[in-house]
């Protein structure tokens, strides 16, 4: 499946500053793994080719909540989901919290769409376990509930757009693992998985530690923080000073972005490398420059837009998969120019859109 995926992405070479129109409304089909039995991520999965509906009955009302639009990971959602609402002929009010320590506006913002009209509501969750009373309130009043990126763990919502964020962790961890076989010698790595209590960090988090498990790479620090620029930041800079014999900065996309002119600043960037365990544009400009080693990508914009399609299924009464997400691939220097960027990446110049009608 990956040998696939990979070949198919690299059928068109696409430069990151310019995701074309075409690429982008032509997303489809696409290769995709399903889950079964649905909502445990350690279930086997198949191979399935996704094909989207062409149009919607009518122009269904899609609530949206992130957990913000400070980086341009949620950005690249915030492209895949209104896109493919424009695409389908469907209304779409988005909404953003400001940040993972905002649950509880989370849950008001979404309670706010719902008593607007929503037809059905998509969530990118701030916490795994803290909507699930709203879920359920939802649900009650037979609206789909869509868990897209994050994962939430309610039994009771209609579907999953979402890859294993466990495997994304694993895969960035096994890169390192290759480059520090036991007995190569000690790397120390200083690892930052994201917000503290979110479901993607814990599963990265454990996916991460696992693959390094029997290796020379040396976990020396794991902290833990909101994936605003201005905490990862301080966060490196803290670990700096603890650990000046480091060998690795790895985290979230954000910790990579602002690690790469610390680095630089403190005359580092030979000694410590950078790695994420997901894509962004900076990630990927970072690729490009050799700042960043490798980082997985999770097709963040087709999550998105099957997120969009499963909610219109699932209000049509058409059948749908209720867990599915792209294959997982690792970019890296090597296989950068085969990158097809409309996957993941939201065009350039692209603003946050909240409204679409």
């Amino acid at each position: 499946m990956k040998r696939t995926l990979v070949g198919l992405l690299a059928s068109t070479a696409i430069s990151f500053a310019a995701v074309t129109a075409a690429s982008a409304a032509n997303w489809f089909p696409v290769p995709v793994q399903v889950w079964e039995p649905a909502f445990d991520m350690d279930s086997p999965r198949r191979d399935f080719t996704y094909v989207p509906l062409d149009k919607a009955s009518k122009p269904w009302e899609v609530c949206v909540s992130f957990p913000h639009m400070k980086d341009a990971y949620w950005l690249g959602v915030d492209y895949g989901v209104t896109e493919e609402a424009k695409r389908l002929g469907v209304k779409m009010q988005v909404v953003e919290a400001g940040g993972y320590t905002e649950l509880n506006k989370q849950i008001s913002q979404i309670e706010d769409c719902v008593s607007a009209g929503a037809d059905a509501v998509i969530i990118g969750a701030i916490s795994a376990d803290g909507l699930n009373n709203l879920i359920q309130e939802i649900r009650s009043k037979d609206i789909p509930v869509i868990d897209v990126i994050n994962g939430i763990s309610s039994k009771e919502i209609t579907a999953k757009s979402l890859v294993s964020f466990g495997e994304m962790g694993a895969k960035t961890g096994e890169y390192l693992a290759k480059l520090h076989p036991a007995g190569s010698g000690k790397a120390k790595v200083a690892w930052f998985p994201g917000p503290s209590g979110a479901g993607w960090v814990e599963a990265g988090n454990a996916g991460f530690a696992k693959a390094v498990e029997g290796s020379d790479i040396e976990l020396v620090e794991t902290k833990y923080g909101d994936t605003g620029k201005e905490v990862q930041a301080k966060l490196v800079e803290d670990t700096l000073e603890a650990h000046p014999d480091l060998a690795y900065v790895v985290g979230t996309a954000v910790t990579a972005e602002v690690a790469v002119p610390i680095l630089r600043s403190r005359g580092l960037t030979d000694q410590i490398k950078v790695a994420s365990y997901y894509f962004t544009p900076g990630v990927a400009q970072g690729l490009k420059r050799g700042q960043i080693l490798a980082a997985p990508t999770d097709s963040t914009v087709l999550q998105g837009r099957i997120a969009v399609d499963i909610a219109v299924r699932a209000l049509e009464g058409e059948p749908y998969e209720k867990h599915v997400g792209p294959a997982l691939y690792v970019v890296h220097q090597g296989n950068l120019g085969e990158f097809d960027a409309s996957s993941t990446l939201a065009p350039d110049g692209f603003k946050p859109v909240f409204r679409v009608d």
